[in-house]
């Protein structure tokens, strides 16, 4: 059964259109009038082998602010529909990435409880026309409508365009881990017996 979802989100401040598929390609089309937002979103699709669609408009004449968060909102809701009772999941998945200068580490869990553990600096303010202050608002966003346990922590690296990207990249390696299924699985992977609050 194909995991994907849709959702339509539409405020004062933005309009979002955002399609997903678990078990895709790695293919993805976005256009968010952000270009290295984009190019995130991109490396999320790819290695996290899921297809991605993002058709969002929104107030960029005052600042990326609104739309970024909007769109990790919408990401963040379209990942949990997709998940459906997440039956069957390994529910936690990692990444140490490398990339030139930089290490990463992200590991997720779909535990059904938002968390967010963010332990990066940047040193620029901008990179492209994206701030960096949004990187985490982005996956702050995605963690609290998704409902994981989101930790990312840069080991090292000084170029802040490979520590973006390298965080990008590893998020996607570990939801690509942890969105899959294992057949010793029975049920959830929980003492519980179910993955929500």
């Amino acid at each position: 059964m194909e995991r994907s979802a849709r959702i339509k989100r539409e405020t004062f401040e933005t309009k979002i259109d955002l399609s997903l598929n678990l078990d895709g390609a790695g293919k993805s089309e976005t256009n968010t009038g952000i270009g290295f937002f984009d190019h995130m979103l991109a490396h999320i699709s790819k290695q996290g082998f899921l297809d991605l669609k993002v058709e969002s408009k929104g107030d960029l004449n005052v600042d990326c602010h609104h739309l970024i968060e909007d769109v990790g909102i919408v990401f963040g809701k379209c990942v949990a529909k997709a998940l459906g009772d997440k039956k069957g999941i390994k529910r936690y998945g990692q990444a140490i990435l490398p990339m030139d200068d930089v290490l990463v580490i992200c590991a997720i869990d779909f535990s059904g409880r938002a968390y967010l553990n963010f332990d990066v600096k940047f040193t620029v303010e901008k990179i492209g026309e994206m701030d960096t202050e949004m990187i985490e608002e982005f996956f702050r966003a995605v963690a609290e409508n998704c409902k994981m346990n989101l930790h990312i922590k840069v080991l090292d690296g000084k170029n802040n365009h490979h520590i973006a990207e390298a965080i990008f990249k590893a998020f996607g390696r570990a939801i690509d881990m942890a969105k899959s299924y294992d057949e010793r699985i029975v049920g959830v992977l929980s003492t519980k017996g179910m993955l929500e609050v």
